[in-house]
């Protein structure tokens, strides 16, 4: 057979002699081979390769596969890698338009004669010793988009479906010593109308390649399927399995093994082309995210009584199952605490390997994170393996989206939308369903399969859930989609979503629905995000039918650049004069794209706690919402904190069953003098696991308690005030001020003989856009109030004088249409402590305000940040579920969280006080009135995060910016396109808004 070009538009030819997909199983030739877990019958052909790149098929290199065609010339490139990371092709970060919109007029499945780059791939290679004689294979587990193979100058097959395995039987043209494989990748063909995710648009060998050869009589294929029995205590397991080669004289025997290799159950099976096998009433322990317990079922091919294969296949035991409406897990009703996840690193883009993985999976743990989809597409098989070991449940996804094929600028329009019900493309999707589910059908984690991602719902897609429903009873189906076609609501097991709110989501819940609720896709994670989390998870109680949903999303896909001026800054779409693009849309992590958590991670672990911890002054309730597990694995850390200052604690083993809830009396301190007290507890691990370490914390709770008592006013000092024509001048002992009539405000502080403040402090009813705010035209509704505050103006000022303190109150006229007003009022005592009150009345008929408040402009040296306040991270009105009350320290330059757009950040709720100083310890403390207040101490100004598009464009700091606030609205997250922030944490401008704090130095 001849490689054919014209496969590349063909949606009906998507492989060519690819051999049929299989189960993912290792296999090894001896008992000590199996220990080691390293196949001998694996060669990787990963490393170098050689390279030669064009922009379109007419300017490749042809017969460039052949034996006597001389590529030294070629250059070098790595496998696995993108074309696009290693200097070829530029990269494009598209959402959901096709990367060739306003480019090339296009309709399915055709694709550019133009722009298609081609890569074109060398490896030399011999065979090892010990995949000779034997059938050998050759396994790319990931290329995008389209390849065509040849070996020795041989055709050997072509492949789509960039995220499953494609593999080729090489044996026929092997020669002894050394081998020419030559791949030709293209970056498009027809299934990039099907693979139009979210991601950046990449090419080229990206997973490992390797070569594998089976011994003589070979287990080609297991489906091992173990559940719990009707009662969920005790297991049972099937077996399905393929055998090829000799057969004669061949049986299998098996044996089921636990963690400690105790033997369970043993038996054997004559050696047929297919075996079989069904074990019950099996004493084992069922596998959940919660207690990942996982068995060794272990199969011996032996021909004449002698080994020749060995499989030790992991084994988790349990039941997944869609009963009176809900989603039950070993017969209870199963929350997922989920989040999609893109395989992605900021160096090497999709092309991850196990360090990454491991880090991921230990952060999801840590963070009480229990699901995962793999969104959109299979992810590599390692990371199966990882959820299997460390427990967590997947959405398995099939590679499967064409957004841009129905859906344009938001609106619905299906017209051409691809597989649709076009009988060209079904065989294609259904392949693509199969090779997923042969792949990753032994694995206990995978509870779900998805037909795929915003491809609409026709006949296509319901093929595919047919599928599904046939080869795999132990698994339900999903698929979002039917949303907008709902007269294909059967390809879909349960209802799932996509950004629907809260109250949505109720309204549906209240109708009750047949089918279950899940959200695959909410909180939308873009920037400074993740507000009213608790409006979702708060669902989880209210409706049995919720039953959890996944964050919107994992990773911040930017990718790493060297600038024109040699700097590493993150990128993301148009960076890369990419065009089309959709820009900064790639950053919606809770893990910033160096694997760095994000702020928002904060607020996720402990909304999305198994135990949830509420305590008095008297006792500690334990609310252990596990489905399988009690809390003897965990101590529970009792402290008491004056103030933010511990003065006692103790530790507590308390056990409480899954699904338990109980209150234990502590003997906390008795009588306290008078103040703030925090009484606190923390559930902390006894022991390592896999993913912490001893001590770590899971979760928290708090109590906050005021003592009343007196406390005694200081003693008056000597207060000199002088009467300047512009100036009022008020002078301590070792401070100094001055209060501007010109200015209307301070104008200088100075204590201990440095002079802090130097300007006046500027009111403010403005805060730099969140993504979620540009995302909602917040600047087009709100934009009046940055105005207001940046360009208002003194209009008079009134003077009190008492014996120790003196009072300038200096009224503003607003820069609105209009006579709007708000004051600000300075109290200097002898002591040179300057308190200010900010009032806003309130007025009618204006949009809500996004932030009110005042910043102050330090010298740079005052960069260290000490705070008594909730922390440590970032947290707003409606992201503060995981904040807790204490004293943290920071810096300026730490607490600018570097979202890939600067923007709003850095805020703390609660304060109480609130320390900026520099190396010696010397600055300025601001300390709360009657009420706390927010704030954040940054290097940059709001106006310079307002204007900025990446970090790098920020200005050097050479100052320090401190903002005290009365209030600021929420961040929000429902989505990042339209979704206004929840209106109980707006700020009403017809409400008055006052915020009162004092000033003065250390």
């Amino acid at each position: 057979m001849e490689a054919s070009l014209a496969w590349l538009e063909d949606p009906e030819v998507f492989a060519v002699n690819k051999i049929p997909a299989h189960s993912d199983h290792k296999y090894y030739q001896s008992y000590e081979e199996a220990a080691t877990k390293q196949m001998k019958l694996r060669q990787s052909l990963n490393g170098t390769w050689q390279f030669s790149y064009a922009q379109n098929p007419s300017l490749r290199v042809k017969d460039f596969y052949r034996l006597d065609f001389d590529t030294t010339g070629f250059d070098k490139i790595q496998v696995p890698g993108h074309i696009q990371m290693q200097g070829y092709d530029k990269n494009q970060y598209i959402n959901t338009m096709y990367p060739w919109d306003g480019l090339d007029e296009l309709r399915p499945p055709k694709i550019s004669k133009d722009y298609n780059p081609v890569g074109s791939y060398v490896k030399s290679f011999e065979l090892d010793e010990a995949l000779r004689q034997k059938e050998v294979f050759i396994s790319f587990q990931g290329v995008e988009t389209a390849f065509y193979v040849w070996l020795n100058g041989h055709f050997v097959g072509y492949g789509e479906d960039a995220f499953s395995p494609t593999e080729f039987r090489l044996s026929d043209y092997l020669v002894a010593g050394e081998n020419k494989l030559a791949v030709e990748v293209y970056k498009r063909s027809a299934a990039s109308w099907i693979e139009d995710q979210d991601f950046w648009r990449f090419s080229g060998i990206f997973r490992d390649v390797y070569l594998y050869a089976v011994p003589k009589t070979h287990l080609e294929d297991v489906f091992v399927k173990a559940t719990m029995g009707t009662n969920y205590q005790k297991g049972q397991l099937e077996l399905a399995g393929k055998l090829t080669g000799d057969l004669a004289e061949v049986t299998v025997s098996y044996a089921l093994r636990d963690q400690e290799n105790h033997l369970i159950t043993e038996g054997f099976v004559d050696g047929q082309p297919e075996i079989g096998f069904k074990l019950t009433d099996l004493a084992v322990a069922a596998w959940s995210a919660e207690s990942p317990t996982l068995y060794t079922l272990e199969l011996a091919i032996l021909k004449d009584s002698q080994l020749v294969e060995v499989v030790q296949q992991p084994v988790g035991f349990r039941t997944f199952e869609l009963k009176d409406g809900l989603m039950l897990l070993n017969g209870h009703r199963l929350i997922f605490k989920g989040i999609n996840r893109h395989e992605f690193s900021y160096k090497k883009g999709r092309a991850i390997g196990e360090e990454e993985m491991l880090w991921d999976i230990k952060f999801m743990k840590a963070h009480n994170i229990n699901a995962v989809r793999t969104s959109h597409y299979p992810n590599q098989s390692r990371w199966y393996e990882l959820c299997d070991e460390y427990g967590l449940y997947m959405i398995d996804e099939t590679n499967l989206e064409s957004h841009g094929s129905w859906q344009k600028l938001g609106q619905c329009e299906p017209s051409w939308n691809v597989p649709g019900n076009k009988p060209e493309w079904q065989a294609n999707v259904l392949d693509r369903a199969n090779s997923l589910f042969q792949r990753d059908k032994n694995h206990a984690a995978v509870l779900i399969w998805s037909c795929g991602n915003e491809s609409y719902a026709w006949s296509d897609i319901l093929e595919m859930t047919k599928f599904f429903h046939r080869v795999d009873d132990s698994r339900l189906v999903h698929y979002e989609g039917v949303f907008w076609n709902r007269d294909y609501d059967e390809i879909s097991d349960m209802e799932s979503r996509m950004y629907a709110k809260p109250q949505e989501i109720a309204a549906y819940l209240e109708t009750k629905p047949k089918k279950p609720y899940l959200s695959c896709e909410y909180m939308h994670a873009m920037g400074n995000s993740l507000g009213g989390m608790s409006l979702y998870t708060d669902l989880e109680d209210k409706y049995q039918q919720y039953q959890g949903g996944f964050i919107w999303d994992y990773i911040d896909q930017a990718l790493l650049k060297h600038n024109e001026f040699g700097q590493e800054v993150l990128t993301y779409g148009g960076d890369w004069d990419d065009r089309a693009t959709d820009y900064e849309f790639c950053g919606d992590g809770i893990v910033f794209a160096d694997r760095t958590p994000s702020p928002k991670a904060q607020e996720v672990k402990q909304l999305y706690a198994n135990v949830k911890l509420s305590l008095t002054d008297k006792e500690v309730t334990v609310r252990n919402t596990n489905l399988f597990v009690d809390t003897s694995d965990s101590y529970f850390e009792v402290s008491l904190k004056k103030a933010g200052q511990p003065i006692w604690h103790k530790d507590y083993q308390w056990v409480v069953p899954a699904g338990q809830t109980a209150s234990f009396k502590v003997d906390f301190p008795k009588a306290l003098a008078p103040g703030e007290y925090t009484y606190e507890v923390s559930q902390k691990l006894r022991r390592a696991t896999n993913w912490a370490q001893a001590g770590y914390e899971l979760t928290f709770g708090q109590f906050i308690k005021q003592v009343a008592g007196q406390t005694k006013p200081a003693k008056p000092a000597t207060l000199k005030v002088v009467h300047g024509d512009v100036n009022i001048g008020v002078h301590g002992p070792n401070f100094s001020v001055l209060l501007s009539l010109a200015e209307g405000g301070l104008v200088s502080y100075v204590y201990a003989g440095k002079e802090y403040i130097t300007r006046t402090p500027k009111t403010s009813f403005w805060r730099a856009q969140t993504d979620n705010d540009r995302g909602v035209k917040h600047g087009f509704d709100r934009g009046m109030w940055l105005a207001a505050g940046l360009y208002q103006k003194h209009v008079d000022a009134k003077i009190e004088e008492q014996a120790d303190c003196v009072t300038v109150t200096f009224k503003h006229q607003l820069a609105l249409a209009g006579e709007y007003y708000h004051t600000v009022a300075y109290t200097v005592d002898s002591h040179g402590k300057v308190t200010i009150k900010l009032s806003y009345p309130g007025y009618e008929n204006l949009p809500s305000i996004p932030a009110y408040g005042m910043d102050f402009k330090l010298k740079a040296p005052y960069q260290n940040v000490r705070y008594y306040g909730y922390g440590p991270a970032e947290n707003y009105c409606d992201r503060k579920a995981g904040a807790r009350l204490g004293v943290f320290e920071t810096t300026a330059k730490e607490n600018k969280a570097p979202y890939l757009v600067p923007q709003e950040t850095g805020n703390r709720t609660g304060l109480r006080w609130l320390e900026v100083t520099d190396e010696l310890g010397h600055g300025l403390r601001f300390s709360a009135g009657d009420q706390a207040f927010e704030g954040s101490v940054l290097p940059n100004s709001v106006y310079e995060l307002e204007n900025a598009s990446h970090q790098e464009e920020l200005p050097a700091a050479h100052f320090v910016w401190v903002r005290i606030l009365a209030a600021q609205m929420g961040v929000g997250g429902d989505d990042s396109w339209g979704a206004p922030v929840h209106k109980r944490y707006w700020l009403d401008a017809a409400k008055p808004l006052t915020v009162t704090f004092s000033l003065e130095g250390i």
